[in-house]
């Protein structure tokens, strides 16, 4: 079996040590925790801080200018910065005053929950998974489905979930406001008072600044050769070649962040759903109400969340399909899928080695890949270069966890299926003349 030798660097950085293995150890930083089990909102801000971040207006270091111009066509000021960064660490835009935007997005945590489903008032739990916002200023569409067109939009979406931060409009919010410090700051910023479109705004601006791409696949890329492994190298022509990866996942210079930004169904919950079924029920609870907030209830809420794609535009081709997420910083942000069903990137890649869950709507380019273990190994090696170097202490720490992990517990891996040994229809098929 390939041993996975962990990534070294030839040009010098900090690694800034904040994380654990459990994502819970902070040093120095007020461990006393906030609700919900995050990190203390005070001590996230301490992590930023010392993480660093992209300067107000400009362009990210490792990203084209015509790229990032996409999706930051409007500089944003200082200001906006400012004051996107302390709503994003306020609880009190949730209705009881227990969740911020720091509670899914814990900077202690890759800026996720590394939970399978995110927690939010009363102890409810939703049905997705919390993606990281490092670089999520350059996805659009956002969430899982795709049903929030901009940054901004989505930044306002978790604020009024009832699951979520509970807040029962847009008016309640901006009243909850308006009596406090943030009339000023928010004058400051966008020349009138509290208006929800610039709390939006403002949580974009300060997302934008969330930018991490220097990894050692980009210090290897640009010419270090020390930069990564040998068994990442290998795990590389994998990525382009016989694991297929890239053709949902490309990496170049244009496009750093590892995704086609479409939407595929791999067939990860196919197994346990019936998706005609659900299909059926998403259309009649749409047609009651077609409202944006019933879809973002219904999304995080119900079964339904596991028709994806299909529940914003009621095309049956999007049955089960959900968005190509980013591969930067992934080895510290699990776990995976829509669900959060899978703990390790060696789950991830055996779930696509067996070709998915056979479904109606599985993607055509989901296929049983026939990867040997060694491969296996490589791959899980690349993907872990793709983390930026701020976060390399607790890179390391993840795949130490993730290896243990796979050690004990193979639940997605079949050797017969990723072999072609065995194929779906013959358990489908009576065979012997029964």
């Amino acid at each position: 079996m390939t041993t996975i030798r962990l990534l070294t660097l030839a040009a010098p950085f900090v690694a800034v040590g904040l994380i654990a293995t459990d994502g819970t150890s902070q040093q120095g930083a007020d461990r006393s925790g906030a609700p919900h089990g995050a990190t203390a909102f005070a001590a996230q801000q301490q992590l930023v801080d010392r993480l660093g971040t992209t300067t107000p207006g400009s362009v990210p270091a490792g990203v084209d200018a015509g790229f990032w111009r996409v999706f930051a066509y409007e500089p944003d000021t200082a200001d906006q910065v400012a004051l996107g960064r302390k709503l994003f660490f306020d609880p009190r835009l949730s209705r009881d005053g227990t969740v911020s935007c720091a509670t899914c997005h814990d900077v202690a945590r890759s800026f996720t929950d590394l939970r399978p489903v995110s927690e939010g008032i009363d102890g409810q739990l939703g049905r997705r998974n919390a993606p990281t916002v490092m670089n999520a200023a350059m996805i659009e569409p956002l969430f899982w489905d795709g049903r929030s067109p901009t940054l901004a939009h989505q930044a306002g979406q978790p604020v009024l979930n009832p699951i979520e931060m509970g807040m029962s409009d847009r008016d309640a919010v901006v009243a909850k406001l308006a009596g406090t410090e943030y009339a000023g700051e928010f004058e400051r910023a966008f020349g009138r008072a509290v208006h929800y479109d610039d709390i939006q705004n403002a949580l974009a601006a300060f997302q934008r600044t969330l930018i991490f791409l220097d990894a050692p696949f980009d210090r290897w890329r640009a010419g270090d050769e020390s930069a990564i492994g040998d068994d990442a190298k290998l795990g590389f022509e994998l990525f382009h070649g016989k694991a297929r990866c890239a053709a949902c996942h490309p990496i170049n210079a244009t496009n750093p962040l590892g995704t086609d930004y479409r939407f595929h169904n791999i067939g990860v919950s196919a197994h346990d759903k019936d998706f005609e079924g659900l299909a059926e029920k998403a259309l009649r609870a749409l047609d009651a109400d077609a409202s944006e907030q019933q879809l973002d209830r219904l999304a995080l809420s119900t079964d339904m969340s596991e028709l994806g794609r299909f529940m914003v535009t009621r095309n049956y081709a999007d049955v089960g399909s959900f968005r190509t997420p980013q591969l930067r910083n992934i080895g510290i942000t699990a776990p995976y899928m829509h669900d959060g069903s899978m703990q390790t990137l060696w789950d991830t890649i055996d779930h696509y080695n067996k070709g998915g869950e056979v479904n109606s709507w599985l993607d055509g380019g989901i296929e049983a890949l026939a990867l040997t273990e060694p491969e296996i190994d490589q791959l899980v090696a690349f993907l872990f270069t793709l983390t930026d170097v701020r976060f390399a202490d607790q890179n390391a720490a993840a795949m130490a966890k993730q290896q243990q992990h796979k050690a004990a517990n193979r639940p997605f891996r079949d050797d017969a299926r990723a072999s072609r040994s065995t194929l779906v229809f013959e358990d489908r098929v009576p065979t012997g003349g029964k």
